[in-house]
């Protein structure tokens, strides 16, 4: 009784904290034409409600897909339609096709940010509470200290409810599928994470790890045998998942070829706005995008990205552990992030996730990379006038994440992982590792908060008005490069006696 009602306050927390922020701007608010990401999601809904299913990918007279056309999987589409459905019944105009372009008002954004909770609520947020109760080790409080920690990372709370996007209900699915795989039941798991990427098309960020960690256990059981067995219920579990999700554009290839075409745009370019990637940080020494074809950047990056994610693959497919599976899942995503094509900036969200795994484990090195993550999308925050409630969550879930967690009292070697850094290194002198992560962890802490009040404070000069966004995501590029090394580290190395049972399965 006593744990239930500490994770219903916990959840109540976050709810509140969710709607303290949806309370403030959004993105492109009284901004036209073309208004913003909440413009886009209304219009999804406008669309998705008065047209038919055949056209909601195609450009017609009453679907100008140069005005936030839809460009992402059904899963996204069926969820804006059942919006739509209940908008029609409280207000009419609010998904007027044509007429409720731009639409803006305290009862449509009240609805608006309602559909955001209520998402949270029946996906995400069971998931995490599931996943910490149940595959993280420690007495009661502790776990739902991590929950806590979980539900107020401000990067997720800023981009759902400040900038407005639903990207909690993939992330959620993703999650459910980790904690099915987790608990044995490969079969749930591979369909959860289906409707993950039925939902948004970015969680392929996470589709290597899930594709090999499966694999690898279906060899370890043998494939004459229970492997083989496990391997037709997961693929039955895959096809039947994809077909339900995009059965109304089976029966014309057409159809789903538009599908394709509209949710991987190749022609958007390598980045966009000034993302904290490799790609971002390189251009302000190369100009790659003017010395090389659209056509060698996409083949550049895939190869980039193939070379930095298919060790962390290869290991967890010869070693098919649930530790193993959450190490590749962070080194996966953040090498999608750092070397892939068409990324944003909002795709640190798909790291935050499998990062967000190892609270119990390596908690200082996951709120120094959360407290990153969510300083790269300052320039965002900015933009949409969203500096109070970044600045705001981002001391909260500082303070709450080290005192809850004590962080700063778990720095040895051992506690951090970094005992392997010598077997990499072998011509480092012996130092206290320890100490040197504490250091650099309070000056980065510093300098995050220097530059992002920097920022707001001061004008760039007129030759350079990019000076900042480019500082910020250079900074924040350098913290996601490390980490990714720390974790490829940290997969490849002997796994500490100190580790579960639960977690080696």
């Amino acid at each position: 009784m006593q744990t239930w009602c500490l994770v219903s306050i916990c959840v109540l927390l976050g709810v509140v904290v969710r709607w303290g922020v949806s309370l403030n701007s959004y993105s492109g608010a009284g901004k036209p034409p073309m208004f913003g990401d909440y413009e886009a999601q209304r219009h999804w809904q406008e669309i998705t409600y008065n047209l038919p299913v055949q056209e909601w990918y195609f450009n017609t007279t009453d679907n100008d897909l140069n005005y936030w056309g839809l460009d992402y999987p059904p899963l996204t589409a069926y969820h804006s339609l059942i919006c739509a459905h209940i908008a029609k019944m409280i207000n009419t105009e609010w998904v007027q096709l044509h007429k409720s372009r731009g639409y803006e008002s305290t009862t449509h954004k009240l609805f608006m940010r309602t559909t955001v909770l209520v998402a949270d609520l029946l996906i995400y947020i069971p998931a995490v509470v599931l996943y910490c109760l149940w595959l993280n080790d420690g007495p009661i409080k502790k776990k739902v200290c991590i929950l806590l920690c979980f539900l107020i990372y401000p990067g997720l709370l800023l981009i759902d409810y400040g900038h407005f996007q639903y990207n909690a209900v993939s992330l959620g699915f993703a999650l459910w599928g980790v904690l099915a795989l987790g608990l044995g039941c490969d079969a749930l798991g591979s369909m959860a994470f289906s409707l993950a990427l039925n939902y948004k098309q970015m969680e392929l960020y996470h589709a290597l790890p899930f594709f090999c960690y499966l694999l690898g256990k279906c060899v370890k059981l043998g494939l004459t045998g229970r492997g083989l067995l496990l391997l037709l219920k997961v693929a039955a579990a895959v096809l039947v998942t994809f077909a339900l999700c995009w059965l109304p554009f089976l029966s014309d290839p057409n159809q789903a070829l538009q599908v394709l075409r509209r949710i991987f745009p190749v022609a958007r370019g390598l980045y966009e706005d000034k993302v904290a990637n490799a790609w971002c940080s390189l251009n302000i020494l190369i100009k790659i995008r003017s010395i090389m074809s659209s056509d060698i950047q996409v083949y550049l990056s895939l190869a980039c990205t193939s070379l930095a994610v298919v060790p962390s693959c290869i290991r967890v497919l010869t070693k098919p552990t649930f530790w193993q599976f959450k190490l590749a899942l962070v080194n996966s995503s953040l090498a999608f992030f750092l070397f892939s094509y068409q990324v944003h900036e909002k795709s640190i969200l798909l790291a935050f996730l499998p990062v967000c795994l190892f609270l119990n484990d390596l908690p200082l090195m996951v709120i120094w990379f959360l407290q990153a993550s969510t300083f790269s999308m300052l320039p965002l925050f900015l933009k949409d006038g969203l500096f109070v409630p970044y600045a705001v969550t981002s001391l909260a879930f500082l303070f709450f994440s080290t005192y809850l967690l004590s962080a700063l009292d778990r720095c040895s070697e051992e506690e951090l992982g970094l005992e392997a850094y010598y077997k990499v290194l072998f011509f480092l002198p012996k130092m206290d590792l320890g100490c040197i992560v504490k250091w650099k962890f309070y000056i980065s802490i510093t300098a995050m908060a220097c530059l992002s009040v920097a920022s707001v404070t001061f004008d760039p000069p007129p030759h350079l008005p990019d000076l900042f966004s480019v500082v910020v995501s250079t900074f924040a590029f350098v913290h996601f490069l490390g980490t990714f090394i720390y974790f490829n580290i940290v997969q490849f190395s002997t796994l500490p006696s100190r580790r579960s049972h639960k977690k080696n399965k």
